[in-house]
């Protein structure tokens, strides 16, 4: 795994999304990828809008692996969730990640490690849509640790993510 600066993942983040308060805006066409939390630690509820263009101006990875949703070897690519989720400063609380029909499930920030959770904007070299499973999936490395090979990972990699919500610890 590559190391990145804080300055890098600052710039990064200025670059990468939109803040405002209330809701999300897009600048252009194609899908968005909704991040609401409090990043900059103000009691106010944030929102970071990211279009496909932004989360692949961020550093990218991407890995082979099977999945039991799909036939044969797979090369996902996209940000790894601990890289998007720092470039926000967010490192505490729980990650709520939504997809499109409405399908919800909590993963602990405590839990998503470097070289895990991948936001996938790509399958085999391709952009995904609605259709296969796009335009965002998180998916893991199933195939590299026997660790991402169980019902609670399994249940955390959802398809057609449209949002991450981000609360704090209790």
């Amino acid at each position: 795994m590559k190391k990145i600066s804080f300055a890098c993942l600052a710039a990064f983040s200025l670059l990468a999304f939109t803040t405002v308060s209330g809701g999300a805006q897009a600048t252009g066409s194609g899908p968005v990828l909704s991040v609401v939390g409090d990043f900059d630690h103000d009691a106010t509820v944030d929102t970071a809008v990211f279009e496909r263009a932004d989360l692949d101006a961020m550093p990218n990875d991407s890995f082979e692996t099977t999945t039991i949703w799909t036939e044969g070897p797979q090369v996902f690519s996209g940000v790894y969730l601990d890289t998007l989720l720092s470039s926000l400063g967010t490192f505490d609380g729980t990650l709520q990640v939504v997809a499109i029909n409405d399908y919800m499930v909590s993963i602990p920030l405590t839990e998503i490690a470097a070289g895990g959770a991948l936001l996938a904007t790509r399958r085999n070299g391709d952009q995904m849509s609605v259709r296969d499973k796009g335009p965002f999936w998180i998916v893991y490395p199933y195939d590299a640790d026997d660790a991402f090979r169980n019902e609670v990972i399994y249940s955390r990699s959802v398809w057609q993510v449209k949002e991450l919500r981000i609360t704090p610890p209790e």
